[in-house]
């Protein structure tokens, strides 16, 4: 097995434990198998541990999966109704690979683009040729490495976007992670701008 394909299971194993499966209304048995494919696929590949195993939303629905996050046992939360999140699309060009699952390369918090309104960082993340994450990335991290909005920062999800013009966002508030949304002029000190370098569907490894 490769490094990649071992944390990808390791991720598959979290979410599985989570409940996912009982958000997609299935078994863990057959949760499991639609993952399997991209798993398998990743043993001959040489991708390193920095990767996100991220389910789409026609497998996965946004709404609940703040709730499934924590740290140091205190749950993810939201103020937003379920419609408000499920409104976050991805934008053109950032829209996931086919599949049920698909890998997010090299994700990171932003660091280098925090207190940058979502507008000018998205052109900065342009320029830099990285990509914006979308909601669903951004859940990811936080699901997957909740540590990193204690050691590093919060952040704008870019891909994503409502028909109001707003982008979701997720931060540490009242100790626990926490999903919101920004408008795109307005900048904040603890906020990023997340980004990865490559998303990658099973397609690209056969």
């Amino acid at each position: 097995m490769s490094i990649a394909s071992v944390e990808a299971q390791k991720q598959l194993d979290r979410i599985v434990a989570l409940g996912y499966p009982d958000v997609a209304d299935m078994s863990a048995a057959a949760f499991r198998s639609l993952a399997r494919p991209l798993i398998e696929a990743l043993e001959q590949s040489d991708l390193g541990s920095n990767i996100l195993l991220v389910p789409t939303r026609e497998l996965v629905s946004p709404e609940s999966l703040i709730a499934r996050t924590s740290i140091n046992r205190m749950a993810g939360f939201t103020t937003m109704p379920p419609r408000d999140i499920a409104s976050f699309l991805p934008q053109d060009g950032f829209e996931p690979p086919e599949g049920p699952f698909y890998l997010v390369v090299d994700p990171h918090t932003g660091t280098c683009y925090i207190n940058r309104e979502p507008d000018v960082a998205r052109k900065l993340i342009d320029s830099d040729d990285r990509l914006p994450l979308t909601l669903e990335e951004g859940l990811a991290i936080a699901t997957q490495h909740p540590e990193w909005l204690l050691e590093k920062n919060g952040f704008n999800l870019l891909g994503s976007r409502s028909a109001d013009g707003r982008v979701p966002s997720i931060w540490m508030s009242q100790n626990a992670p926490r999903l919101g949304a920004v408008w795109p002029n307005s900048r904040h000190t603890w906020l990023g701008n997340a980004y990865c370098m490559a998303r990658r569907g099973i397609s690209l490894f056969l």
